[in-house]
């Protein structure tokens, strides 16, 4: 049974309830809920127009519309949950101990002024559904932050149904953080600088000559910024998003953080332990619609295939989850190591290596490109191009998992 109510849920952003006043607002709430429920009774249920609506200004509004729409947006058959059996895979599971010391610290994760006992019976279950997912697929391995993402889908969506989820999720768009090593998770985090570089060069170079790297964004990848933010409303507003998009959206919304952030870095200190410990403080009061709308925007412009072919030739990775993605496949490929980004930087390349380099990406072509396409209008086009990305891997993902 989930536990948060809809009365809970509120819209996550001033955008929604400023300037336009109450009764706008309220209409225009009522307008796109009759929207999802109308994609949802559609037959056969019209999932693009669920993704955008997920993806549009105030994500699927309440925790009851979540129940409903995030089963789609996944694909998951709510009528056939996956069996609970908790007693006997804690005897069994390898990972039991350590799936307990992180769930007996996830107190803050659960509603404040929730009875104990309540908790306890969660956080149960929380133990529970992520035992069996990994009882049921033996080639994932437990991570510590996993936790935080499997209490987001119970406290949302109840036990049976968050099992069901969170299974899909693994095995699909958090394929690569469950791997034996850190090495597919490491790749993905290898994206946030070249975004970065393609909006904002002086904020790479600057980042690049502090060498801060990018383990700052570990945790908020691999928890989707549940770990992170203390506000469950701007949580599952995330989830919303990430849930409708290609698996490698949560990174170009880490990138989005710091670019929002930037004149914060270029006030730091230039070394690594100044700028580190700016970044791993993430603020909570942040313009989520806005971030959610450019992080949008910058997968439309930059898409990972874009990065790719920007990027140094690097050994192909093993292959990873979002192998499935035509894109990532190819990123995975060329991406270019973070010690070609601090040796153009510090002017160590050959110089036939540096014409190369400013030949094949040419910063002011860049600016007019951003400067024509926009950085921070309303989702609209972007939205529907996101959308487009989703479906074109959907049916591929589908068929693997559905034979």
């Amino acid at each position: 049974m989930a536990v948060r109510s809809a009365e809970d849920d509120g819209p996550t952003s001033s955008r929604w309830d400023g300037g336009a006043g109450k009764a706008d607002f309220n209409a225009k709430r009522k307008k796109k809920v009759a929207e999802i429920y109308q994609a949802l009774n559609s037959d056969p249920t019209d999932v693009a127009a669920l993704r955008r609506m997920a993806i549009s200004e105030g994500g699927l509004l309440t925790d009851e519309i979540r129940r409903k729409v995030w089963p789609k947006l996944l694909n998951v058959n709510t009528n056939d949950p996956p069996p609970i059996s908790g007693n006997d895979l804690r005897q069994m599971s390898k990972d039991y101990q350590q799936v307990l010391l992180d769930v007996r610290r996830s107190l803050r994760r659960f509603p404040p002024g929730m009875p104990e006992e309540q908790r306890e019976g969660l956080q149960e279950e929380l133990i529970d559904i992520i035992l069996l997912v990994l009882e049921r697929n033996p080639q994932l391995h437990y991570y510590q932050g996993y936790h935080d993402i499997v209490v987001t889908f119970l406290l949302v969506v109840g036990e049976k149904l968050a099992a069901s989820l969170v299974e899909k999720l693994s095995t699909h768009h958090l394929r690569d953080f469950m791997d034996p090593t850190m090495d597919n998770t490491k790749h993905i985090l290898n994206y946030l600088m070249p975004i970065i570089d393609q909006v904002n060069p002086d904020l790479h170079d600057f980042m690049q000559s502090a060498e801060v790297g990018t383990i700052f964004a570990l945790s908020w990848l691999i928890t989707w910024f549940g770990h992170v933010l203390s506000d469950f409303r701007h949580v599952v507003r995330l989830y919303d998003f990430f849930l409708a998009c290609h698996p490698l959206m949560p990174i170009y919304f880490a990138a989005v953080i710091v670019l929002h952030r930037e004149q914060e870095v270029l006030d730091c200190d230039c070394d690594m332990a100044s700028v580190h410990h700016l970044l791993s403080q993430i603020p909570q009061d942040l313009p989520y619609e806005t971030l959610i709308s450019r992080a949008g925007d910058l997968f439309v412009q930059f898409p990972p295939s874009e990065l790719a072919r920007e990027a140094a030739a690097q050994q192909q990775a093993e292959k990873t989850a979002a192998s499935t993605f035509k894109d990532f496949e190819l990123a995975s490929a060329q991406q270019r190591p973070d010690m070609v980004l601090r040796q153009r930087f510090r002017g160590l390349l050959r110089p036939e290596e540096r014409t190369k380099d400013v030949l094949t990406k040419p910063r002011t072509n860049r600016f007019v490109k951003l400067a024509v396409m926009g950085l921070t209008v309303a989702l609209g086009a972007a939205a529907l191009a996101v959308v487009k990305s989703a479906l074109e891997w959907a049916p591929k993902f589908q068929l693997q998992l559905f034979p």
